[in-house]
This record gives structure tokens, sequence and C-alpha cells, in this order.
């Protein structure tokens, strides 16, 4: 999407700008020439994840805008106030708050530490309270004011909070404050609105959690920088209280090629948490094997590719993995039709690593649930243990950074990298 020069000295104040979609966001704006409030906590880099405000703010500077960073930890209101003062006093007033400033534990209710939560739920949702709050009195008098939160749409669907249930309640707090803050906000002509990404989105942040593996099912942050740009261009007035798709917003600014955002071109899509149900769904089938299928599995074959399944799976079997790895994983196959369940579980956390068949683990760290002729394409690569977790395909329980160490194993271990 093309910049039309629309924020030209307006003042953007976002929340997490230091990487990621946050920097992304920024850069979009300050080729228009606005004026960028940096606030981040990351004054000096962090060993695994590139980027701070000063470096951000020169990146800022160099496309065209002005760049103010902020040392700002967005539970503490003294921070967000003298962060918001200082932006007031160098640009003279706020027009845009982005909150972008986010935590993630993607935990279950008994491996989810109570400081976990407690991060969470500060930075998520009482951040972005309190960030909108402070810089309301100075919304009211901005240009085409608008509030932007980087949250999901709210689905009270159960699969989205089964598996991670704080993350979920602290995440949805921010789309909380869009529901009650459109309404309230609107005598002033201020837009509140959230936008989420369709796909994963390939950030340091995100190649971290998921030990480098994903990228190729994923997009860049552009695209969201893309379609904050659409929806911040909208009239205030008009344009308020939405929970926006990136692409569907895109798609209605008249884009048509996606494939620019994409990682890797041409390369099946991984969606993202919190994708509504059966309307995206098409975007993620990746082949006969998980799609629809046009000659149903027999018993027979399924079997048969299960054994193969268990003997490559041997291979993975050694002390470098197991010590790479640290988890016991338990795969459930549950016949649809018969409801009789089998248990597979493979041990990557003790000794030099182990595979079982039809015996339950006590305690296994990630279970997996799914259908018996979803276990051969699961290992195979054919299905991603994202897309069929989105897809309803694959229920996840336990540790999901677990899950994903394992979705990154058998990515490398399908392109012989193991």
């Amino acid at each position: 999407m093309f910049n039309t020069g629309k924020f030209v000295g307006k003042t953007v104040l976002i929340t997490g700008a230091s990487r990621g979609i946050g920097k992304e966001i920024a850069l979009k704006l300050a080729n228009d020439g606005a004026n960028i409030v940096v606030a981040a906590k990351t004054a000096t880099a962090h060993p695994k994840l590139p980027g701070t405000i000063y470096t951000a703010a020169e990146e800022i500077e160099k496309a065209g805008g002005k760049a103010l960073p902020c040392i700002v930890d967005v539970r503490d209101e003294a921070s967000v106030k003298a962060s918001v003062d200082e932006a007031v006093k160098k640009f003279g007033g706020i027009d845009i708050l982005v909150n972008n400033a986010s935590a993630i534990s993607l935990t279950d209710t008994e491996s989810t530490e109570m400081k976990r939560y407690d991060l969470m739920h500060s930075i998520n949702t009482r951040g972005t309270y309190l960030m909108t709050k402070t810089c309301l009195p100075y919304l009211k008098s901005g240009k085409n004011p608008h509030v932007l939160n980087i949250s999901p749409p709210l689905l009270m669907e159960p699969r989205w909070f089964a598996n991670h249930v704080a993350y979920t309640m602290a995440k949805y707090g921010m789309s909380m404050c869009v529901l009650g803050q459109h309404e309230e906000f609107k005598p002033h002509g201020i837009a509140v609105n959230a936008l989420w990404p369709l796909t994963a989105i390939w950030t340091a942040a995100m190649e971290m959690l998921s030990d480098k593996g994903g990228e190729a099912g994923s997009r860049k942050p552009a695209i969201m920088a893309d379609a904050a740009y659409a929806v911040l261009s909208k009239n205030s007035r008009d344009f308020t209280g939405n929970f926006l798709i990136d692409e569907d917003i895109l798609k209605a600014e008249g884009v048509t090629d996606f494939e620019r955002y994409a990682c890797v071109p041409g390369a099946p899509l991984m969606p993202d948490f919190f994708i509504p149900s059966g309307t995206y769904d098409h975007k993620f089938s990746t082949g006969a094997t998980f799609g629809k299928k046009k000659v149903a599995h027999e018993a027979g074959v399924i079997e048969e590719e299960i054994k193969q399944t268990f003997e490559s799976a041997k291979r993975l079997l050694n002390g470098d993995i197991v010590k790479k790895t640290g988890f016991v994983y338990q795969f459930i196959l549950k016949d649809p039709v018969t409801k009789s369940e089998r248990f597979i579980t493979l041990d990557l956390k003790n000794g030099d690593g182990e595979i079982i068949d039809n015996q339950s683990c006590h305690k296994p760290d990630v279970k997996f649930t799914l259908a018996p002729e979803h276990f051969a394409p699961l290992f195979s690569g054919k299905l991603r243990p994202t897309t069929a977790l989105m897809t309803k395909k694959l229920k996840i329980s336990g540790d999901m950074p677990g899950a994903m160490k394992l979705e990154s194993l058998l990515r490398k271990f399908t392109e012989g990298k193991l």
C-alpha cells in the first residue's frame, strides 16, 4: 500500500515500537513525515532480540520522520505519564496512539506462574488502559484522533482459552478496551479500533519463541503496517469500534497481491491465534491429506502409515536432540467413529529418547489429540501442528512453547537438517 502523505506532522505514540510490528508501523508512518514517539522498555540491546528505542528512532529519522525515544514501562503510571508529557512538550500534542506492547506465555493453568499471569495482565490489559487514559486529554484535541490496539476479535470459543487461558484473558482485555472505549469516546470524535493478523507474523520474538521454525508459513510485519496505515487514514468519527483482520482491511483498500508479504512466497500459510472458524479455513488447507479428501483412508492404510512414521521417528532419538528439546510428547490418536484412543509417547527429555506405542504416559509435557489419519502427515511435514490447531484438526494441551519446539524439530527433520 502506497504512502499518501496523510500523516505528515502528526504525532503518533506507539508502545513496543523498538522492534517487530510496532517498529514497522512506526517506519510506515515515518515515510509520510510523522512524529513518532518510540515508547518501549528496551534501552540496551537484548542478547536474543535485536533493536532498542534508540536504533528504532534512528531508522525512523532516516525514513523521513521525527523520533522521540522514550524509556517506558507501561505497567508504571509515572513512567507512562512522563512519556506522554515529554511527547506533548516536544511535538505539541498527540494525534494517534497505537497500543502494541504485549507479553505472552502460552501455558495452561497449572504451568502458569502467578508472576507470569500478573506480567501479561499488567502489560496487555492494564498497560493498554493506562496509556489510553493518559493520552486521552490530548487525543481530544488531536487531528483525526485514533487509538489502535493490536489485539484480536473477541471470539468466545473454548479452543482459544483451553490451552492458554491466562494469555487469552490478558489479550482479550485489550480488545475489551476497544469495545467500551470506542463508544465512550464517540462524542470526542476519537476512533478506537483493533487490528489483528490473519497469519503468523515473522518477528525476532516469533523466531525466538518457535526455536527459529515457522518462517516459511509466516508473513512479514509490513502487512500489519500497511493495514494500520489504512485504518489510521479513516475518518475517526465514522470508522470506530471495529475488530479488523489485516488482509481484510487491505482487500477493502484494493490490495490484491499478498504474496509480497510472504516470508517465503508460495509456502502454505500458518494461521494466527484467534481467527474465526470457517471464514478463513480455505486459506490454510494445503493438500488432500487434511483438506477435503477425495478418497477416505482405509484403516489398513492408516495403520501402515503410522508404522512407517513410528520407524522414522526413531531416527529422532539421540542424546543431542534430547538435550536440545527437553520435552515429553504424548499423541492421543482418537478415532472419530469408534471413539477408541491410542497413545503414542515421544520422550525427547530423558536419556537418549524413546518412542512408545499403546502406552499412556503418566505426565507428558505436551499432549496432542488428533485423528489417526493425521498422525503421519504431522510427522512428514504435510500438516503443520499450528495449522492443524487453528483448523480444529488437532488439540494441544500443556506447554505451548514445547509444542512449537516440536514443530521446529519436525520441520528440520523433514528437510533433512537433522
